[in-house]
């Protein structure tokens, strides 16, 4: 089949996608992922096609950065919405005979799966419907707000999400020719989560058609070799802390700069600093800062990872057997920061606020030197090596060519 994958966000939102494309093509299908331009690369260096999303996710964290109203950010936002609705229609229009889905622009994949006749799968990163069991991620608290509290905070969750494209959803479906109003169902399903069950079990009060596969670990790409200066440094000295913040913090990177260095040094440890979006730089002979480096091979060289608790550097993490010091920022974060915790491989949360070089160099001692971390995580990551996040979707693939 000719599948295309839409997805939009960070890097984080688009990485898991290359693996499970990269599978999808070894089975013999032909694999596309619409995404911004700026992953062109990233997509293309796995070996799969890419089409183009209109839309700087950089820019929009820069700008929402400095807007000065909520209705200032609500307004950028929408705008974000209405170039993703026009990118998901040009990407269907290219042809495909199958959707597969990240859950931002699931509203605009459903309305395009509709309007040319194309299935509809949901693959998404992040739990994504409402339950009883947990808050979902996203919600005002992570906290256990009791069974009727989860629900009611993640039906909310998913009617903010909805709100958002709410806008290009109706001038998108106007565009396509569609009735007014949305399709029926008016969820996608199925639904495949792409995290493990070990990390978020499944809850059983789930429709059938909502499950939770197990990770699709990120593709490295093609000819890839560790820059000499950063395998000169691992080998120069003990296993150093990963130390990293995604694309968060965009225009911050002096500042938390100066605070890692001095946390390392209050730490006593080494560290390798990734710059990310924060453009975050190293001081120090025991500090090296480094640009894009995949996860699935620096990580297992670290003593533990400090980062910012999204989805993707939340799996690597786990996948490493490596204890974390979670910095949550925004969004799904927090979730995926407090799950850490309760899987006992993190000592506590520094909300990123609360960020200071002591805290986090108080973090860090705690992390590396209570074993119990580490024994969990080791525990976690070979229980994880066990699992095959994409089989229960190329099932499902196999099964509807078959049909």
């Amino acid at each position: 089949m000719r599948i295309l994958i839409i997805t939009a966000g960070s890097r984080g939102d688009v990485a898991p996608y290359t693996g499970l494309g990269r599978r999808l093509r070894d089975a013999g299908h032909q694999v596309t992922v619409a995404a911004h331009p700026s992953f062109k690369a990233l997509v293309a260096g796995c070996g799969l096609h890419h089409r183009p999303m209109p839309g700087d996710p950089q820019q929009l964290i820069r700008d929402w950065a400095r807007a000065t109203s909520r209705e200032e950010t609500r307004a950028l936002t929408r705008a974000y919405a209405d170039g993703l609705a026009d990118g998901v229609a040009q990407a269907v229009a290219g042809g495909a005979d199958l959707l597969l889905t990240a859950q931002g622009p699931a509203p605009l994949s459903r309305t395009a799966g509709e309007a040319f006749g194309v299935p509809v799968i949901g693959t998404y990163l992040v739990p994504a419907l409402a339950t009883a069991r947990f808050p979902l991620p996203n919600a005002h608290s992570t906290d256990d707000l009791g069974a009727e509290g989860n629900l009611a905070a993640g039906r909310d969750v998913l009617k903010r999400a909805e709100g958002v494209f709410a806008g290009a959803v109706t001038a998108l479906r106007t565009h396509l020719g569609l009735p007014a109003g949305p399709p029926a169902p008016a969820h996608v399903r199925p639904v495949f989560h792409g995290y493990s069950p070990l990390v978020v079990p499944r809850p059983e009060d789930w429709p059938s058609w909502a499950h939770v596969a197990g990770y699709w670990w990120p593709a490295r790409p093609d000819g890839w070799h560790p820059p000499a200066e950063l395998a000169d440094f691992l080998q120069a000295g003990p296993p150093p802390v990963f130390i990293g913040f995604g694309s968060m913090a965009v225009g911050q990177g002096e500042r938390l700069g100066e605070l890692v260095s001095a946390a390392v040094k209050r730490a006593g440890v080494r560290a390798v600093v990734q710059a990310g979006w924060a453009e975050v730089s190293g001081h120090g002979t025991d500090v090296l800062a480094v640009g894009d480096v995949p996860h699935d091979w620096l990580f297992p060289r670290t003593a533990a990872v400090v980062h910012h608790a999204g989805a993707g550097t939340t799996a690597a993490g786990l996948r490493a057997g490596v204890p974390a010091v979670p910095v949550p920022v925004m969004a799904d974060q927090p979730f995926w920061a407090a799950r850490l915790c309760r899987l006992g491989v993190a000592p506590r949360t520094i909300p990123f606020p609360d960020l200071t070089a002591e805290a986090l160099g108080d973090a860090i001692t705690a992390c590396v030197s209570e074993p119990s971390h580490h024994r969990r995580a080791t525990e976690l990551a070979h229980a994880l090596a066990a699992e095959d996040g994409t089989a229960p979707l190329l099932a499902h693939l196999a099964s509807h060519t078959a049909g």
